[in-house]
């Protein structure tokens, strides 16, 4: 009976914490949820009615999409790599208001909400384009929003932009177009700077002309 005991509390009395991650303890008999220690890596003694709970606190990384409309109604799908690491000396308190699903019920969420939120009132060529970085800034904006809640979120990439097809080589044939015109700006205004050279070239010959003439009568 005692060779049976010792074999299944074996795992509920001693504890062992690896590399990178931290421990959480839910006393039964004093308190509850520990938070103000997180327990280090090592080998750790726990009482058999007491749980120890083992977070991840390495930088991690996780792919998310999701689909979201602009300005015009037009769905727009995102493909997101979302970097991330729990505070360590908050992770006890992120396992008692939060538990350990945070992943989809806080970070996914919250950074979620923020693309919504800044995307939505912009076009699909701004987004397409990225022009003036406006993507940029919108990840600035959810690193700040997202990060707040006993996690940390070191980047969010924006792995892809899918638009429908039919937008996708309408704004694209709307870029060719502008490059033409800009070539064609481009050109006309060499011919006019071309001119000008030519003009200001014939009155100074017409001037030397005009001295050279004058001397010799």
């Amino acid at each position: 009976i005692l060779t049976l005991m010792l074999v299944f509390f074996w795992t509920r009395v001693i504890i062992i914490i690896n590399s990178g991650e931290a421990g959480v303890l839910y006393r039964l008999f004093l308190g509850g949820t520990v938070t103000d220690y997180p327990y280090p890596e090592g080998l750790h003694f726990n009482w058999p009615w007491d749980t120890m709970y083992i977070y991840n606190v390495r930088i991690q990384t996780i792919l998310h999409e999701f689909n979201v409309l602009t300005k015009e109604g037009l769905p727009i799908h995102l493909k997101l790599a979302i970097r991330f690491r729990p505070e360590y000396e908050m992770v006890a308190v992120l396992h008692q208001q939060v538990g350990p699903d945070y992943v989809n019920t806080i970070i996914i969420p919250q950074v979620e909400s923020v693309l919504r939120k800044n995307i939505g009132p912009l076009s699909p060529e701004d987004i397409y384009v990225n022009r003036g970085g406006i993507l940029t800034k919108i990840i600035i904006r959810a690193l700040e929003e997202a990060g707040q809640k006993f996690v940390i979120i070191d980047d969010v990439i924006i792995r892809n932009v899918d638009l429908p097809d039919e937008v996708r080589q309408a704004i694209a044939e709307k870029l060719i177009q502008n490059q033409l015109y800009l070539a064609y700006e481009y050109k006309l205004q060499r011919e006019q700077q071309e001119a000008e050279r030519k003009r200001i070239e014939a009155n100074g010959i017409k001037d030397y002309q005009a001295i050279i003439n004058k001397t010799l009568n």
